[in-house]
């Protein structure tokens, strides 16, 4: 179960998780709290237009109401007004194994998500962000509230001992103490938060990445693939995701302008040879002056189209300040290109530095330039792109992971009497 069906990376890693299922003679279904496309194999909960316009205008005034209590940052915040009940549905009824992705905008609040444990299944939640286990945030930075008990949040209006944060962080604490559940973290890094969290330091977590379509993002001949792609030859380019204000803290967009702006100075006149390019949903209005020539693709939903993007860029440029196992360096690698990225969240475990990519020193825009650098000049540069590749065969792909989540769920079926091993 998931809030949505592929808009977002929690909603793909469900879907690809449940695809990986599927090759290896598993029966699963994807149920989701509001569907956008047409995908006949994903289910959703509401049953007819009335409850998906009502559930619509939930989602979108959960988040209207929520500004009324957040500062003016951007940094994403859940509070658990709405929420909805589940265990009604015959999918869910019949299930073996009920497996919990990203469950919020009015989706399970901490109520509805207690409210399953009259089911009396195993239950799976991954945790693809930090929501889960904090009294709201979804990104926590420095902040290590949630190792207490929340409350005094600072991205509060008015933070207090007792404040939303806090109050939401009880609701779930009664909510976990009811259900038995086992975490799934992607990455090492949401693994120790976890471990670290009051509301989950008890539950047993269990690490174990996404996975994506390895058939489609693989590699090309570099040459060929700028060929189709449109990239000018000869050129250097910096592919990278899209580029919302410098202010926005989590995407670190202001570290990524003021290391090319390093790097224009460093390169000079060879700065003429490296061009960056952009896809994703940016506003084309109020744009900077960016350092190097800047080519906007747009969003980009067709997966072989951004694959090939992927496979004709040199390298991809990742300023992110917090990201658990982010879906565009997975993409990246698995399409043989390297990662210049900070050393930040879960993304380690993805790239290794000078080997499959560079890991910069963390909000140092010095050394996200020297990272760039280092992949202009590097002299084997097809060793690099091999490297990026296997790294995610090894232990990405959807083989691997459909087995580690196969092994899981038999070995919580048997604490089941009664269900049937997978």
């Amino acid at each position: 179960m998931n809030t949505y069906d592929g808009n977002g990376g929690a909603g793909r890693a469900c879907i690809r998780l449940s695809n990986a299922l599927l090759s290896q003679n598993i029966d699963s279904k994807v149920i989701v709290h509001y569907k956008f496309g047409k995908n006949p194999n994903i289910a959703e909960f509401n049953s007819n237009l009335l409850q998906k316009a009502v559930t619509a205008a939930k989602i979108v005034l959960e988040r209207v109401l929520a500004k009324r209590y957040l500062k003016a940052i951007k940094t994403p915040f859940s509070f658990a007004w709405f929420g909805r009940s589940v265990i009604h549905h015959p999918d869910v009824k019949n299930a073996d194994i009920i497996h919990l992705h990203w469950v919020n905008h009015g989706f399970l609040n901490p109520r509805h998500i207690a409210e399953i444990a009259r089911l009396n299944k195993p239950v799976v939640w991954t945790f693809h962000d930090s929501n889960s286990f904090t009294g709201g945030c979804h990104v926590r930075y420095e902040c290590d509230h949630f190792k207490q008990e929340c409350g005094n949040c600072p991205l509060l209006k008015y933070p207090a001992p007792n404040d939303a944060s806090h109050r939401i962080w009880r609701q779930k604490r009664d909510a976990y103490a009811k259900l038995n559940f086992t975490v799934v973290s992607p990455s090492s890094w949401n693994k120790t938060s976890v471990n670290e969290a009051s509301l989950t330091k008890d539950k047993t977590v269990v690490q174990i990445p996404n996975t994506l379509e390895t058939g489609i993002f693989k590699p090309m001949n570099k040459s060929l693939a700028k060929e189709k792609a449109g990239f000018a030859p000869g050129k250097f380019i910096f592919l990278s995701g899209f580029m919302p204000s410098r202010k926005d803290m989590h995407k670190g967009t202001g570290y990524l302008m003021e290391s090319l702006e390093i790097l224009k100075k460093r390169l000079g006149a060879a700065g003429e040879k490296i061009e960056r390019v952009v896809f994703g949903n940016r506003n084309a209005e109020d744009l900077p002056d960016f350092p190097f020539k800047t080519t906007f693709l747009g969003t980009i939903n067709d997966d072989e189209r951004l694959a090939l993007y992927y496979a004709a860029a040199d390298a991809f440029l990742i300023p992110s300040l917090e990201d658990n196992l982010p879906y565009t360096v997975m993409e990246s690698l698995s399409c043989g290109t390297p990662v210049i990225t900070f050393t930040t969240g879960g993304i380690p475990d993805m790239v290794k530095h000078e080997y499959n990519g560079y890991l910069a020193v963390y909000r140092s825009s010095e050394s996200f330039a020297d990272g760039m650098e280092w992949i202009i000049s590097h002299p084997e540069k097809d060793k690099l792109q091999q490297q990026a590749r296997q790294m995610v065969m090894d232990n990405f792909s959807e083989e691997v992971i459909a087995k580690k989540h196969i092994d899981l769920y038999n070995k919580l079926i048997k604490q089941f009497p009664g269900n049937v091993s997978a």
